[in-house]
C-alpha cells in the first residue's frame, strides 16, 4: 500500500485533543459489539480457542472444545446455520451451567483489527451521534468520527448522517483503548484535490473565467470558478481605480468575469484579476493630462517621502516632499492627510512607466493658490498676449487687475 503524506504533528495533536474531549465520559471498552454492556462473566479474557460443532439445543449450538470440555453459542452469531463437524475459532466469555459461553463476534473484531491500518480507506455505517461527533461501525468494529472530520466545512446537523454508510480514512488506531478514529473530511479533501487537478489542468494564465464570490476578506475575494475550485481575486487586481478593501467593490454571491493571472502549487493557488479586463486609463493619458497642467487631486496615500494623489480614476501622481511647501518639510505626514484635495501642477508624465510627478509650485516657484501665484499668472498672461499668442489687451488694466486681486 502506498504511503500517504504524513500529517503535521500539530494537526495530529489537535485531532487527538478533540477526540479525547468528544469521548469524555464514554468508555468504548465497556460496550460490546452491539453497543450494550458486556455479558455477566466479563469480557474475553482467555483469547481464542478452536472448536467443532457437535450439535444443537434450541437456539444454541453445542461446541466441543476438547475432551470433556464443551461450550455453547447462539445460532444468531453465525452468518448461516453451521453443519455438525464444522470447525470455527471462538472467544470465551465466562461459564454457565458447566459450559463455556462462546462468541464469534470477538473473532470478527480481531480479524477486523488485523485488516485496519492508518491511512486506509474503509466504509463505515453511522450508528449514532454524541456531542462530539458520530459513532460508526466498520463491520463488527465500533469507531468514532469527530464533528470536525465529518465534512469539508462546519456540520451543524450531524443527526442526518445516522444510518448512512460513509467512505472514511482511518486516522487513529488504539487497540488498547479499542478506539478507531475515522475522518470523512480527509476523503473529501482528496477527492477535491483530484478534481482540482483535473480542472486546473485545462486552465492557463490569460484565460478568461466566470465565477461566483464565495467570501470576502479585506485583502481580496475568493471566487468559485467551477467544480469547487476557488481562486483569489486580490484587492490590488479588482479595479483600475483604487480599492482599499475588497468589501468596497464585492460581496458574497456576486458573479464576476476575470482573467487568470497565475496558477501555483498544482492549482492549489490560483490568482485572478478583473481590472485586467478594464481599459487602461494610461493608454489615453496624453489626451487628458500634460506637463504644466494644474489639476486638483485627492490624497490616497502618504509616505515619508511624499504623497500619492488620484488625479483621475486609475491615475495617480507623486507629490514629493520637496514640492509640498516653501518651508522645509521633513515628512509629508506632518502636513498632508489622506482624503484631502490639493491643486497641483503636473511636472512630468511617463506613460510607459506609469509615473507622474507633481508639485504645489507654479512655474515661477510660487505656491499654487497663493497671492504670488495669482499675480504671476496675470503677468504671464500679459507677456503671452504681447507675444501675440492671445488677443491684444491693455497692459495697465491687467496690472490693475493683479493689484486688485492681491488687495482683495
Amino acid at each position: 500500500m502506498a504511503q500517504r503524506p504524513q500529517r503535521p504533528s500539530s494537526e495530529k495533536d489537535a485531532l487527538s485533543r478533540e477526540v479525547d474531549a468528544a469521548l469524555d465520559g464514554i468508555n468504548l471498552q465497556e460496550l460490546d459489539l452491539q453497543g450494550r454492556a458486556p455479558r455477566k462473566g466479563g469480557a474475553a479474557a482467555s483469547g481464542m480457542v478452536r472448536g467443532v460443532v457437535q450439535g444443537f439445543s434450541g437456539e444454541d449450538v453445542i461446541i466441543e472444545l476438547g475432551p470433556l470440555d464443551q461450550g455453547v453459542i447462539k445460532k444468531t452469531e453465525f452468518d448461516e446455520l453451521p453443519t455438525v463437524g464444522a470447525t470455527f475459532e471462538f472467544t470465551k466469555h465466562g461459564m454457565e451451567d458447566g459450559l463455556h459461553l462462546l462468541s464469534l463476534k470477538e473473532t470478527k473484531v480481531l480479524a477486523a483489527w488485523d485488516e485496519l491500518a492508518l491511512g486506509a480507506r474503509v466504509e463505515a455505517r453511522v450508528s449514532g451521534q454524541n456531542t462530539g461527533g458520530l459513532e460508526l461501525r466498520i463491520g463488527p468494529l465500533p469507531a468514532f468520527m469527530p464533528a470536525s472530520q465529518v465534512g469539508l466545512g462546519r456540520e451543524d446537523d450531524l443527526h442526518r448522517y445516522i444510518g448512512q454508510t460513509l467512505e472514511c480514512e482511518v486516522v487513529e488506531l488504539d487497540s488498547g483503548k479499542r478506539r478507531v478514529v475515522l475522518s470523512r473530511r480527509r476523503v473529501l479533501e482528496s477527492l477535491r484535490d483530484e478534481s482540482r487537478k483535473q480542472l486546473t489542468g485545462a486552465l492557463s494564465a490569460g484565460q478568461l473565467v466566470t465565477g461566483k464570490v464565495t467570501r470576502v476578506e479585506p485583502f481580496g475575494a475568493f471566487v468559485d470558478i467551477g467544480g469547487g475550485v476557488e481562486a483569489l481575486l486580490h484587492v490590488s487586481n479588482i479595479s483600475r481605480k483604487r480599492v482599499s478593501s475588497a468589501a468596497e467593490a464585492l460581496k458574497a454571491g456576486d458573479q464576476v468575469r476575470a482573467m487568470i493571472l497565475e496558477i501555483k502549487e498544482g492549482g492549489k493557488r490560483i490568482g485572478i484579476g478583473t481590472k485586467q479586463l478594464e481599459a487602461d486609463p494610461w493608454d489615453e493619458l496624453a489626451q487628458r493630462i500634460a506637463p504644466g497642467q494644474v489639476i486638483t487631486g485627492k490624497i490616497v496615500r502618504v509616505m515619508d517621502f511624499g504623497a500619492f494623489l488620484e488625479l483621475l480614476p486609475g491615475i495617480e501622481g507623486l507629490l514629493h516632499v520637496s514640492q509640498v511647501s516653501k518651508e522645509r518639510v521633513r515628512r509629508a505626514q506632518d502636513v498632508l492627510k489622506v482624503g484631502a484635495e490639493l491643486a497641483v501642477r503636473v511636472q512630468t508624465v511617463d506613460a510607459q512607466q506609469k509615473r507622474i510627478s507633481l508639485s504645489r509650485f507654479d512655474e515661477r516657484g510660487a505656491l499654487i493658490g497663493s497671492e504670488d501665484s495669482v499675480e504671476g499668472a496675470v503677468i504671464q498672461e500679459v507677456l503671452e498676449r504681447q507675444r501675440g499668442t492671445k488677443a491684444q489687451t491693455n497692459l495697465g488694466s491687467l496690472f490693475k487687475k493683479a493689484l486688485g486681486d492681491k488687495q482683495s
